[in-house]
């Protein structure tokens, strides 16, 4: 194969090339020869999430090998666009290259922000500018993918309302209205609403709190992942602790589960 006697060819333009010669009509893969922009897409959301545990593992050789997978996946939809002569990797490159040059001024030009509140402002309005300027936008909300995680979604619809002005002026003040929906979700389920209706206010219970993670700071989606880590952790040191004293934990009672659950807390905490 010509590819293996061209070791010194650089790194991108060799994965380019393997990845051409996996489309070639004639000699490539099969598999990647049925592919298509859509047909990609799970695999560029599984990719993703394995670099965030990889980052999260700190393990280097394996978020290497993940950002690679990642990687993969850009250069592999650069090769469908070159082959429907939309767009090339190379104007991938060149059109980030650019935006990060024209939101960066303070970088690249000679412009100066006093804090980091003006210099997010300004980075907030160059995307309005582009935006406006593409005429893509009929609506403050619009350009916020619908297929972003759901609390990720929410919290960025939240920055694009609080930008005009639709906002709590204090994080304290979003309390009350997490109250109020832990109120109306009991109401629906004594009232015997439908499965819908609770999924809705459960759904307004969920908004209210990504709005409350926002005005502290916090990133939702993040927390969430964290609380998720945790969970696991300790059930995973339940079902240890069973496990020493050759226990079922579909075998053991909801008392002792939880007995268990605050003895892997305690153990936790103290270390």
């Amino acid at each position: 194969m010509p590819l293996r006697s061209e070791p010194a060819m650089k790194p991108m333009r060799r994965l380019t090339k393997i990845m051409t010669a996996l489309r070639d009509p004639e000699t490539g893969c099969d598999w990647d020869l049925k592919q298509n922009h859509h047909s990609l897409i799970p695999y560029l959301i599984e990719e993703s999430y394995e670099v965030i545990d990889a980052i999260e593992a700190g393990d280097d050789a394996h978020f290497c090998e993940e950002l690679g997978d990642l990687l993969l996946q850009i250069v592999f939809h650069a090769q469908l666009a070159a082959e429907e002569q939309r767009f090339t990797l190379d104007d991938i490159a060149t059109a980030i290259s650019d935006k990060l040059v024209r939101r960066h001024p303070h970088v690249f030009g000679d412009v100066e922000y006093a804090s980091d509140a003006e210099r997010a402002a300004a980075w907030e309005n160059h995307k309005q500018q582009e935006r406006e300027i593409s005429q893509i936008q009929a609506s403050v909300l619009d350009g916020v993918p619908n297929s972003l995680p759901a609390l990720m979604r929410s919290q960025k619809l939240q920055r694009r309302a609080a930008r005009v002005g639709f906002d709590w002026d204090h994080a304290h003040q979003v309390i009350p209205k997490i109250h109020e929906e832990i109120s109306e979700i009991e109401a629906a389920v004594k009232q015997g609403e439908s499965s819908a209706r609770v999924e809705e206010e459960v759904g307004d219970l969920l908004f209210a709190v990504v709005n409350y993670a926002r005005k502290l700071n916090i990133d939702a989606e993040n927390a969430l992942r964290l609380g998720n880590k945790k969970f696991s952790q300790r059930f995973h040191g339940i079902e240890k602790l069973l496990s020493m004293q050759n226990q079922k934990i579909e075998d053991t009672d909801q008392q002792q589960l939880e007995a268990l659950w605050d003895r892997v807390k305690k153990t936790e905490k103290a270390k």
